[in-house]
């Protein structure tokens, strides 16, 4: 069983909202709205939302308060969105973040 957070540094306290239901990376998951989708992801298991651009190296929350860029992960079509600040909602397709795309590297889709 994890663990969730029930109060933020930067958001505050959350009230776990109802079971909703995204995706990730074309994965079925389940989280509850209105907490970060970083929390989500670390309740399923997921470390790594993406991948830099420069050295393709994987990283995942570090600050987990909107201060880095280490969970920035494509959102409903959108890069770089910060996943520790974002709320989850309902039918969210949430996507790995490939410098800044969702295309995975040559690279890493061979280890895949």
């Amino acid at each position: 069983m994890s663990t969730r957070l029930t109060t933020h540094p930067i958001l505050g306290t959350y009230e776990k909202g109802p079971k909703v239901n995204f995706t990730y990376d074309g994965k079925p998951m389940t989280g509850y709205e209105g907490e970060p989708i970083a929390m989500a992801l670390k309740a399923a298991g997921v470390m790594v939302h993406r991948y830099t651009s420069k050295k393709h190296s994987p990283r995942g929350i570090f600050c987990a308060i909107g201060r880095c860029t280490d969970c920035v992960m494509i959102v409903d079509g959108q890069p770089n969105v910060r996943t520790c600040m974002t709320p989850l909602k309902a039918g969210m397709t949430v996507q790995t973040q490939y410098g800044v795309s969702a295309e995975p590297f040559p690279e890493l889709e061979e280890k895949a």
